[in-house]
């Protein structure tokens, strides 16, 4: 069975997708197309889900650049191979250079520059990292005429929080970030988009908390869950 992605069409030479855990080798808590290292799932798995991720898309997993996500404002230059680095963006304009950003509840952004040269930028953007401006961020590391797509996050209807999260947004986005205690993350996002520059966002609006067959949700599950995420590569 291959890894089950969802694809964003983006008119250039660019390819990217979405993913979902259908496709892959993990088993319980993790079944089956879990991306994420950092979780209790066998290594020898992940590994091979990235792989049929990787091929899903017509590249090799050796490439596959990658950050050590952390909830902050930092976009990397993707180098080939390289999954170390702290940061919760990734851009290249190189041709054939995959990138993967993982997410659990967080958006997974892609964006793609549309003018001049081909450049694409994937991001984890979850509360913290909308506010510490990692959306902005991405948008300035491609520059000119940018296009955007939000990904499968916890959707407003599941995502409940505390009250220091719920005044920072309303602070900064007014009362259409929230609706009665829960967060409306991807109306946030967009709106920091536009903001940014962003003309052309398309947003999936499916909730990863509300569809256990297609997504790993870590506000549903708790800790003992898989990470999807979004992944692509200048064509």
């Amino acid at each position: 069975m291959s890894a089950t992605l969802i694809p964003w069409d983006t008119g250039g030479p660019y390819a990217v997708a979405f993913s979902t855990r259908l496709g892959g080798v993990s088993l319980g808590a993790f079944e089956s197309l879990n991306l994420g290292l950092r979780t209790h799932d066998e290594p020898e798995s992940v590994d091979e889900n990235r792989r049929r991720l990787c091929e899903a898309i017509g590249v090799e997993a050796e490439g596959l650049a990658m950050n050590r996500q952390m909830h902050s404002a930092v976009v990397n230059r993707a180098e080939p191979g390289e999954r170390g680095r702290d940061g919760d963006g990734l851009w290249s304009d190189q041709q054939g250079v995959p990138m993967l950003a993982l997410s659990a509840d967080c958006l997974p952004v892609a964006l793609v520059r549309q003018n001049g040269s081909p450049g694409l930028a994937l991001l984890h953007a979850g509360r913290l990292g909308v506010l510490a401006g990692i959306l902005e961020a991405g948008v300035a590391a491609l520059g000119g005429r940018v296009a955007a797509a939000v990904g499968p996050g916890i959707g407003p209807c599941c995502y409940e929080v505390g009250d220091e999260i719920a005044d920072a947004y309303r602070a900064r986005f007014g009362s259409g970030a929230l609706r009665g205690r829960n967060l409306d993350l991807w109306f946030a996002a967009e709106r920091v988009l536009r903001d940014a520059g962003v003309v052309s966002i398309e947003r999936l609006d499916m909730c990863t908390a509300c569809d256990p067959e297609r997504f790993f949700s870590h506000r549903r599950d708790g800790r003992i869950t898989g990470r999807q995420g979004v992944i692509g590569h200048v064509a």
